[in-house]
């Protein structure tokens, strides 16, 4: 666990995780479950990020693939995915990541704007950044991210 303070103390906790080579922070207040690899059943006439839905604990949770929804590559066959457990609407939704690591205790004097070079896909769902180590971390905007459909794609 990673914790970067300001002089006042205010820190925000980030569930770090990676999609392709691209590094995000999910707001840990907003993440409810992290699960692993799970059955995913496919909706038809679903948006292409739409991956399908799967059952959490008797709970009917939509599968939103991350990679798809941000303008990347599809996942390759066998490679495997976790889950990460948000709600928006008093829904549940499950992002598809490739990977998840530990909770960033993050101080908000190293929150900084996201950089215009971003592709619109990643821009409209990205709240800022934090430079790590030797990456960068950029602040997932959940409610962004299940924006779905044409609204979500339009120009800023």
């Amino acid at each position: 666990m990673s914790v970067m303070a300001n002089h006042d103390g205010h820190v925000e906790g980030f569930v770090y995780v990676r999609v392709g080579d691209c590094v995000f922070g999910a707001p840990v207040l907003r993440v409810m479950d992290v699960i692993a690899e799970t059955e995913i059943n496919r909706v038809p006439l679903a948006p292409p990020e739409v991956a399908g839905s799967l059952n959490l604990r008797g709970r009917i949770v939509t599968a939103i693939d991350l990679r798809l929804r941000l303008g990347m590559a599809p996942r390759a066959d066998g490679q495997g995915h976790m889950c990460v457990i948000v709600e928006y609407a008093g829904e549940l939704y499950a992002l598809l990541v490739d990977e998840v690591g530990d909770v960033l205790w993050l101080g908000d004097d190293q929150h900084e704007p996201a950089p215009v070079t971003l592709s619109p896909n990643v821009r409209a769902v990205c709240e800022g950044l934090f430079r790590l180590e030797d990456e960068l971390m950029l602040v997932l905007n959940i409610d962004g991210v299940l924006r779905i459909g044409a609204a979500a794609h339009a120009a800023p």
